[in-house]
C-alpha cells in the first residue's frame, strides 16, 4: 500500500472519524475498529464496505 502522508493526515473514519492506520493492505480506525479495504492504493472509505472487528 503506497499512500500519501499527507492524505494519512486528513482522512478519517467516516463512522465516528476516528484516526485511520494502514495495517496490511486495510485502514483500520483506531477508535471503532473497523477495517476499511484499500484497493489499487485509493482508500475505500464506505461503512458499507467495511469489515467489522472481530
Amino acid at each position: 500500500m503506497n499512500l500519501d502522508p499527507k492524505l494519512m493526515e486528513i482522512i478519517r473514519c467516516p463512522d465516528d472519524h476516528g484516526t485511520l492506520e494502514p495495517v496490511g493492505e486495510e485502514l483500520v480506525c483506531q477508535t471503532c475498529g473497523l477495517a476499511y479495504p484499500v484497493r489499487d492504493d485509493i482508500p475505500v472509505l464506505l461503512v458499507d464496505e467495511a469489515r467489522k472487528p472481530a
